[in-house]
């Protein structure tokens, strides 16, 4: 048996406990600084207030402050803050994790530098780290929704790092005959494929919120989803290409792309814009949640603009992209380009 702590007791964390603890493990999850409320009812009766899920009895519960309690001994540290915690979670927790066990993140995004670099959450991570630090990044990525890991559905996902020997470890922790995971060393492909669905799962959302608007009796407006689907594949696939990705992990962008348009709040976002809601409108009727969808499209189309500015790229290639962000930032109404995504190949 081995010990796993998971840092942030958000959804994905949480129901990673499910293939740990049935597992064998000894699973410590830890809440993040404001996560206090959901580890006190945890303690109570093991129900999970935002997955909406009751975790197995015999998990042990921390508050943040109890952290390095929870690291002693540990064999594997998990963590699972979301993306607005990047910065809390280099600052305060990289410091003090042991150097002797890896880290494996369940955070999904980038960063965008003003020449439009792209950078992936572990490769930022890496960088904060001190020089002589050994500490050893991994990280998860694909189509897996928490509240159906932790109902035993049937998932695939990857996971990378650079050290394979590492990785099969490490996977051997949490494979089950519900949670199956790929290996790989591309780090780079595997994370930025599952950071850009977000911002593209919003822009596939678009037609759901039209079909609503519209209220056709009969008409399923199908084709116009996996249109912009279809368009969003394409241009993940080509910055793929452009920021150095290996392109055969557009398999797990697809993938999440298609579970995330089916549910979630990237979804809801881009229906409530092709329903006509404003940006403003929108954030205010989803109060409260994390809307990592319109900060991962923001990054992305503002790196596109840069990379277009210095002639990496044709700006032309990405009018999905480019239409979100005038969405989001520009105050444009919805006209969802669909003549720019012809082509002559």
């Amino acid at each position: 048996m081995s010990i796993v702590t998971l840092i942030g007791s958000g959804q994905m964390a949480s129901a990673l406990t499910f293939p740990l603890y049935e597992n064998g493990h000894e699973v410590r999850l830890v809440g993040s600084p404001l996560d206090d409320a959901i580890i006190d009812r945890l303690r109570k009766d093991d129900y999970h207030e935002n997955l909406r899920r009751t975790l197995h009895s015999g998990i042990k519960y921390y508050k943040i402050t109890e952290v390095e309690e929870a690291l002693k001994d540990a064999d594997l540290a998990v963590c699972g803050v979301s993306s607005f915690g990047v910065d809390w979670f280099a600052d305060n927790m990289l410091p003090i994790l042991p150097e002797s066990i890896p880290l494996l993140s369940v955070t999904k995004g980038m960063l965008d530098g003003e020449d439009g670099t792209l950078t992936t959450y572990p490769e930022y991570w890496e960088k904060k780290l001190a020089e002589e630090s050994k500490l050893k990044i991994y990280a998860i990525g694909g189509p897996c929704t928490a509240r159906d890991l932790a109902d035993h559905d049937q998932s695939f996902v990857g996971f990378c790092g650079r050290d394979m020997q590492e990785l099969r470890r490490i996977r051997s922790y949490f494979e089950t005959d519900y949670y199956f995971i790929s290996l790989t060393e591309d780090v780079v492909g595997l994370e930025s494929a599952v950071a850009l669905k977000n911002g593209y799962a919003l822009g596939t959302a678009l037609a759901i919120g039209i079909a609503e608007k519209l209220g056709d009796d009969g008409v399923s407006h199908n084709n116009s989803q996996s249109a912009l689907f279809q368009q969003s594949v394409k241009e993940m696939y080509h910055l793929l290409e452009i920021i150095g990705g290996g392109t055969k992990n557009i398999m797990f962008a697809a993938g999440d792309l298609n579970v995330t348009v089916a549910a979630g709040r990237s979804r809801t976002v881009g229906l409530l814009l092709g329903k006509g809601y404003t940006i403003e409108e929108a954030t205010e009727a989803l109060k409260g949640e994390t809307l990592e969808a319109v900060v991962i499209a923001t990054r992305t189309a503002r790196a596109v603009k840069a990379m277009a500015e210095r002639g990496k790229l044709d700006i032309k290639d990405f009018p999905l992209l480019m239409h979100v962000d005038s969405l989001l930032n520009e105050g444009a109404k919805l006209n969802i380009p669909w003549k720019a995504f012809q082509r002559e190949m």
